[in-house]
């Protein structure tokens, strides 16, 4: 019979406590080849605000000792999202069942929560606990090899880099216009756009921005990895901008900088229900690696 997990919930993690976090994390993603927890988590890991910290720590250990696992509860607009990582070598002992058991009683209103990779020990542990499948987020990639399409930027349209200390105010309205109906990137703040800007990662050099008459109508901001990999970090054009074919062409921008900038291999994250974006990218070359699941209560 399994013993009971401890767990214990805080507001804000110690700097010790978050760099046990990120141990955690790089663990299970050596064993899994995905990481448990998105950029907006491992964000929030070294910002306080409303999320709040589940961890279930190894029988006597300090602040700073390698977790069993981790859980975090994020706030939202009718529903709350979680999260949850479990160290590999304590798998199959109750730990992710003691942190999601801690995520449904903490959450304030319907909880949804991702699963990386969309693995079957994660579809089980969501019907334990009645969860249904609602969301999926495809990983596509593609190799970044000659046959990039030069890009074929719209009449009356141009194309330059983002300037810091310029360009905030009329990305975060475009990006809002974009991603209206999407819950995460649509409702990303100043406060948000800022703390991604101080990653070390960031690269204005790699976020394009296109212009009619000198207003912003779209972007496509790129991310550089570790080795040789790239990103297609966020792609979007205003709604109300009648490009056609700007979206295509600001593709095709990012995708000509980061093979420029050595990339071999280039990735992106898109929902699986959004028929256009997913035929954009298919049509440039990229093929689904993988899955994000989320799954909700009813």
């Amino acid at each position: 019979m399994a013993h009971a997990v401890p767990t214990s919930t805080l507001d804000r993690l110690s700097p010790a406590e978050a760099d046990a976090v990120r141990r955690l994390v790089a663990d299970a993603a050596a064993v899994d080849g995905t990481s448990a927890l998105n950029e907006a988590a491992l964000l929030a890991l070294d910002h306080p605000g409303d999320v709040r910290h589940v961890l279930a720590r190894a029988e006597d250990a300090g602040p700073g000792a390698l977790l069993r696992g981790y859980a975090q509860l994020a706030p939202g607009d009718g529903s709350t999202t979680g999260q949850l990582v479990v160290h590999p070598d304590v798998r199959r002992r109750g730990v992710g069942s003691a942190l999601l058991g801690a995520l449904l009683a903490l959450a304030p209103s319907r909880l949804q929560v991702w699963a990386m990779g969309g693995t079957s020990a994660a579809q089980a542990l969501a019907d334990r606990a009645g969860l249904r499948l609602a969301r999926e987020l495809l990983v596509m990639t593609r190799p970044l090899g000659a046959d990039l399409r030069a890009p074929r930027v719209p009449d009356g349209v141009a194309v330059r880099t983002f300037e810091p200390g310029r360009d905030e105010q009329a990305w975060l309205g475009v990006n809002a216009r974009a991603f209206a109906s999407h819950p995460e990137q649509g409702a990303l703040t100043a406060d948000d756009l800022a703390q991604r800007m101080a990653e070390p990662r960031f690269d204005p050099r790699g976020f394009f921005l296109a212009e009619r008459d000198g207003v912003l109508v779209g972007f496509h901001w790129t991310k550089q990895h570790a080795g040789t990999l790239g990103e297609v970090y966020v792609l979007g054009v205003d709604p109300g901008s009648g490009g056609a074919g700007l979206g295509g062409a600001l593709l095709d921008t990012g995708l000509a900088h980061l093979r420029a900038a050595g990339d071999t291999e280039v990735e992106l994250y898109v929902e699986g229900d959004h028929a256009g974006a997913v035929g954009l990218y298919t049509g440039r070359g990229f093929t689904t690696a993988s899955r994000d699941v989320m799954y909700a209560q009813p």
